[in-house]
């Protein structure tokens, strides 16, 4: 049951670091729905009760009609909070398994933040927009998503850029203060500039931001394929706390 408890608080603390344009709930799933942006969590079915298992196909379907009017494909995505049986359903008829990534946690009084440089978040976050932008190769088309995520933040929000001597955003990161936590997200180093060490620094900054203002637990989000950036959030003495991974249906793997 403390796993749960662990599970659900980072779950919420992640809906309300990266906020969906439209959240609604039917039962205790909450169907995330963003039609600007097309990032996997803000587009699927989050099961956030293991016990909460009536109707599942005929709520899957609700869902399927409902993302199709956004013109989007019905996704879920299977946290620990994830009922059973909706998970043998899901196999039972064939859904696929995509994207898994991890969700860490650290003790910040354990981590070494010494060595890195000393930043302020920028206030401006057009500046920060057009940087994270550049730095993970997104397309001009998803500027304006971007922009309304960024500006539905509620909890304190630290924008910190890395730029090039010639002024070139070259890595970006997001520290989301939310109580006594800290949300390391949108983590990215230009590819002509990885593996120097940039990020890390970049990532130690966000931490030291937060834990000056309280912050006690920092998390992270990683795709299980990422060894650089397991290795990297490993390094400054982050462990996992849980798993998820998203289902689509046979043959509609968006």
């Amino acid at each position: 049951m403390r796993q749960f408890a662990v599970v659900r608080r980072l779950e919420a603390a992640g809906f309300r670091a990266w906020p969906a344009t439209r959240t609604s709930f039917d039962g205790t799933w909450a169907v995330r729905l963003t039609r600007s942006f097309p990032a996997k969590r803000l587009n699927s079915i989050n099961p956030l009760d293991p016990s909460d298992t009536t109707d599942i196909p005929e709520r899957l379907a609700r869902a399927r009609r409902t993302f199709a009017e956004a013109g989007r494909t019905v996704i879920v995505r299977q946290s620990p909070l994830a009922p059973p049986e909706l998970v043998d359903h899901l196999d039972a008829e064939g859904w696929q398994r995509f994207s898994e990534s991890i969700v860490m946690t650290a003790d910040m009084t354990t981590i070494d933040l010494e060595g890195s440089h000393e930043r302020i978040p920028i206030r401006d976050s057009n500046r920060y927009l057009e940087a994270s932008l550049a730095v993970h190769g997104r397309p001009a088309s998803m500027r304006s998503g971007l922009a309304e995520i960024l500006g539905a933040i509620r909890p304190p929000c630290g924008m910190f850029v890395c730029e090039s001597g010639e002024g070139r955003p070259i890595a970006v990161a997001l520290a989301i203060q939310d109580n006594d936590l800290c949300g390391v997200l949108d983590v990215a180093v230009a590819p002509d500039h990885q593996r120097r060490g940039i990020g890390l620094d970049l990532v130690r900054t966000a931490l030291r931001f937060s834990m000056h203002k309280g912050a006690k637990t920092g998390w992270v989000q990683v795709e299980a394929d990422n060894e650089a950036g397991r290795a990297l959030y490993g390094r400054l003495g982050f462990r996992e706390a849980y798993r998820y991974v998203y289902r689509a249906p046979p043959g509609e793997r968006p």
